[in-house]
């Protein structure tokens, strides 16, 4: 889908990263060449934003442009890769700034971004700004606030100095769809899935005049989730954005093609596009396969890639 000028009066999607937890190319497949593998060194080979196949961890960041023309910059999710979207993606749309942060789970793919936020924040070096709103559950805020305690305290230590950081204002949400809340005045309802079955993580659906739900981490629906995103269910989604790990087989926590594309026949959106790809997908030979299988099945699916930007009425 082609690109529009970002300051035009309406929103967008636009897909930071549409990979796995090591990204695309798998380091692994450069430093251990005997291992065979079409996808990673042509990945290497072509510049990234002529590369679909080239995938850094799955984020999404939402252009949101209500009437009043103002945009505001939604992101889903600060993984490993983060820094590296940032120069790449943030630069060709000419994103001046993150107005909130929602998170999926506290996972490294996930949250380990974290400390770049400040690189998309006002500079200064006492942190006198306004801090970023950052939604996420409980549980991941325990988890995160030993991983980065310097982001999650507010006042310096006695005897410590004062260092640069990233300002955040952590906003508890619930894990259920029953309770939603408001970030930079788009609604989302949470949509607990499991992740593994010791695991909850959260998608999210949002939008009033297109309904999305974006999932990218998961194993299975539970049937409260599935009923709220389906079209036998409370409504049929006009996009869907879903995780798929590898082509072939199953994993214990992610979704595989083949679990992905029954779990699309369910649901049954008006669109889907599939992300968190592992270097065994090739984007377009398997788009071709997807185009075959939507025609079949009436459902248009295609694997999104990084860079795409999808206008759309929010």
């Amino acid at each position: 889908m082609a690109a529009e000028d970002h300051n035009g009066g309406r929103s967008a999607l636009i897909f930071l990263g549409t990979g796995c937890s090591s990204a695309v190319p798998n380091a692994m497949c450069l430093i251990q060449p005997s291992n065979p593998c079409d996808v990673c060194p042509q990945a290497l080979s072509t510049p990234p934003d002529q590369n679909p196949n080239y995938r850094c961890n799955t984020s999404l960041l939402i252009d949101y442009c209500p009437s009043d023309g103002k945009h505001s910059y939604i992101l889903i999710d600060v993984g490993k890769t983060f820094r590296e979207q940032v120069i790449r993606w943030f630069t060709r749309y000419k994103i001046p700034r993150i107005d909130s942060i929602i998170l999926t789970h506290e996972h490294a793919d996930a949250v380990l971004g974290l400390d770049d936020i400040r690189a998309v924040q006002p500079y200064s070096p006492t942190n006198d700004i306004d801090p970023t709103p950052i939604y996420l559950t409980q549980y991941a805020m325990e988890s995160i606030a030993e991983k980065f305690s310097y982001l999650v305290k507010k006042k310096v230590e006695e005897g410590k100095e004062l260092r640069r950081v990233a300002q955040l204002d952590w906003r508890i949400i619930e894990e259920n769809c029953e309770t939603s809340f408001v970030a930079s005045g788009l609604q989302f309802i949470p949509l607990p899935v499991m992740h593994g079955e010791d695991y909850v993580c959260l998608g999210y659906l949002f939008g009033e005049r297109c309904r999305i739900a974006y999932i990218s981490d998961v194993s299975r629906f539970p049937a409260s989730t599935e009923h709220v995103i389906s079209k036998d269910g409370a409504g049929q989604l006009d996009l869907l954005i879903l995780d798929t790990l590898y082509k072939t087989g199953s994993h214990n926590v992610h979704l595989c093609l083949p679990q992905t594309l029954e779990a699309v026949k369910r649901i049954c959106p008006k669109q889907a596009l599939l992300i968190g790809m592992t270097h065994q997908f090739d984007h377009h030979k398997d788009n071709k396969f997807l185009t075959e299988w939507s025609e079949r099945e009436g459902i248009p699916v295609q694997l999104a890639h990084d860079g795409l930007r999808i206008p759309i009425d929010l």
